[in-house]
């Protein structure tokens, strides 16, 4: 969530771990001035600490439903303005050795924090700031622009403007930190070479163990701090990327994280003879079982850490708002980030990848991003800056239309580095999800099928597993096909799909085994895309494959290389929800509320507009339609549209897609 260019100064190495653990009370206020260690030392109160903080695990959810988060959320959703980075960063970012900002820089800043900077985001239809609060350089260094946060959020809050802040990096400024934290040497990770771990050529950047518990109490005030000083609606935590390395901390926990997962005969197989001397296996194939535990084990770590703020945030203000930094999921799962376990512990993520729309004659889309995180009860922050993104974002994504613009030293420009101006084609985009919040809040996603992201058979086995789940969601998509991205969890609640589709799903737990067995028992249909269940968890071949015995009326088989779309149809009864005649470029959603489906329509060609599209939709048991109306920003009014019901379905035409259409169906 970054963008940087410096210089590089000198390394300066890690001290080995200290053993001190150190919890900070969760009720005590700190104030911007107090800048100095106050650990607790009793241990009566670190146990009650912990033992408060277990209890949370177990008796609180972490992401929100959607009927407990804040109700300007689902009133309004979010446009939002980002700057983030504060003013001491920036000189060194620009190039500067130091951190020493210019008078000029300073005058400028002070602008950027201003009434008529605020006033000028409002009248783009901004009502969420992005803003800046911790960045890594410590307390001290940071109390000045830590106190312009709090003045800025509260001029924010008075204007009406919702606020989220930067809560803290996945890496710290480490100059300037280790003078006024010394321990804070202790928190670094370490490659595999035993080296800090540097923010790429931003050498003057470290990342920090997020599960060393020194660094956690050290972090959980930056939480407070936001919470209780700025009172901001949302925190951020940037660059969840990073997992635990060859650090001490690290090196233990994977120790004790094994005598907890295998017995003594299981790790002799692996070869350990004695595990306080083994070290990670940070690099290589994922071919032996050590290698995957050690995978599994910086997956798990890194949510812990998130849920771990999460947690802690949520003793401070019950419905505040978490989000992190991970990426977009991508084509498959890459630990050390797992979006699955992950995105657990909030209510949004960012993906900052590769604009929507054709490059050099490739379509490049956020689908499976939005996917993800509706699946996930997650909102997507990406950047929106042309018709197309914000287009995508209402279609795919839930209660936000994205970062529409950046601030910084006075001037509004498209995104973060760019010198380009927010276009004023952008501007009846950002009314109609404003102004129509109507067809987009509290929508339902309409699915026939879910498609299995097993995480054992994307991270151990091979590849082609992996590829073959991404062919098979890509398939989905370039049809139209009404479907969802499921994790491992969601195993246990497929009662909401009409099929199951476990394409690449060679490994599987027993307890995933189970809870397909239960569904298929229920009535539930499955299709299976080569080989399946041929492996357990830590892919270790079966026997024979665990599914094998499921009834062949409920279960369509097919090779890796056969008919993907034809074989999901059979599954669903050959009666799939959304049939879509169109060309190239065009690509849709279907969602519910009550009493209506709303079928989302983008257009992703800049070259041309879609014309004609004949769309059949499938009615819900026992409903009739009323009326189908199109809606879209790029036009004053809305159509109604001729249509034609027969045979349980409904069959309409949309006359032409620039960028987006939404298709109101209403039925009585």
């Amino acid at each position: 969530m970054e963008w940087w260019a410096g210089k590089v100064p000198g390394a300066l190495g890690l001290n080995g771990l200290s053993r001190k653990k150190t919890m900070r009370n969760s009720q005590k206020k700190i104030p911007i001035k107090l800048i100095q260690k106050e650990f607790f030392s009793s241990t009566k109160q670190v146990i009650f600490l912990l033992l408060y903080l277990s209890a949370l695990v177990c008796a609180e959810p972490l992401t929100l439903p959607l009927d407990q988060r804040p109700n300007w959320l689902r009133r309004d959703g979010i446009v939002m303005a980002g700057s983030w980075e504060p003013l001491l960063f920036r000189v060194r970012r620009d190039g500067h050795d130091g951190y020493t900002p210019t008078a000029g820089q300073r005058a400028a800043y002070l602008r950027e924090h201003g009434p008529e900077m605020i006033a000028q985001l409002k009248n783009l239809g901004v009502n969420f700031v992005m803003m800046h609060c911790y960045k890594g350089a410590g307390l001290a260094a940071e109390r000045e622009s830590m106190a312009e946060a709090v003045k800025f959020a509260k001029r924010c809050h008075d204007a009406g403007l919702r606020v989220g802040v930067y809560n803290y990096s996945g890496a710290f400024l480490w100059e300037p930190l280790f003078k006024e934290v010394p321990r804070a040497r202790d928190w670094g990770l370490l490659d595999e070479n035993g080296n800090p771990r540097t923010y790429g050529i931003a050498t003057y950047r470290y990342y920090w163990n997020r599960n060393h518990p020194d660094a956690q109490a050290f972090y959980r005030r930056v939480v407070r701090f936001a919470v209780n000083d700025i009172g901001a609606d949302l925190l951020h935590f940037d660059n969840y990327i990073a997992g635990p390395g060859r650090d001490v901390n690290s090196v233990q926990r994977f120790r004790q994280y094994l005598r907890d997962t295998f017995t003594s005969e299981q790790l002799n197989k692996m070869g350990i003879d004695n595990l306080d001397s083994l070290q990670p296996p940070m690099t290589g194939q994922s071919d032996n079982l050590l290698r995957r535990a050690w995978l599994d084990f910086s997956c798990q770590s890194l949510a812990d850490s998130y849920h771990d703020m999460s947690r802690y945030a949520r003793t401070l203000r019950r419905d505040i708002l978490i989000e992190c930094n991970p990426g977009g999921p991508g084509k498959y799962i890459k630990p050390p980030t797992d979006h699955g376990r992950l995105l657990q512990g909030g209510e949004a993520f960012w993906d900052e990848g590769r604009a929507p729309g054709y490059h050099n004659g490739r379509l490049y889309t956020r689908i499976r991003t939005y996917k993800v995180a509706r699946r996930m009860n997650n909102i997507t922050f990406t950047y929106t800056t042309t018709p197309l993104e914000m287009a995508e974002s209402m279609a795919f994504n839930r209660d936000c239309l994205g970062c529409i613009c950046w601030f910084e030293y006075g001037k509004i420009v498209a995104r973060p580095g760019s010198k380009d101006v927010v276009s004023l084609a952008l501007a009846p985009f950002i009314h109609f999800f404003r102004a129509r919040r109507d067809l987009l809040r509290e929508a339902k996603v309409v699915a026939d099928v879910a498609v299995l992201r097993s995480f054992p058979s994307q991270v151990f086995a091979n590849l082609k597993c992996a590829s073959l789940t991404h062919r098979v969601e890509q398939a989905l998509i370039d049809s139209h096909t009404c479907f969802q991205i499921i994790y491992n969890q969601h195993l246990a609640d497929l009662k909401r799909y009409r099929a199951l589709v476990l394409a690449g799903c060679v490994a599987l737990s027993d307890q995933h085994v189970k809870e397909i067995e239960r569904y298929v028992a229920s009535g539930g249909r499955v299709c299976m895309i080569g080989p399946v269940a041929t492996h357990d968890k830590w892919m270790l071949p079966r026997k024979k494959p665990a599914l094998d015995h499921l009834p062949t009326s409920q279960v369509i088989r097919i090779a890796q290389d056969g008919d993907v779309l034809s074989a999901i149809r059979r599954a669903c009864a050959d009666e799939l929800t959304l049939a879509i005649q169109a060309g190239r470029g065009l690509y849709s959603e279907l969602t519910e509320q009550p009493g209506r489906r709303l079928l989302h329509l983008v257009n992703y060609r800049a070259d041309s507009s879609a014309k004609n599209i004949v769309i059949r939709l499938c009615l819900p048991a026992g409903c009739h339609v009323k009326t189908v109306m199109l809606a879209s920003p790029e036009r004053k009014h809305d159509l109604q549209l001729p249509f034609n019901e027969q045979g349980g379905g409904v069959t309409f035409t949309v006359p032409e897609v620039s960028v987006y259409e939404i298709a109101v169906i209403t039925m009585k």
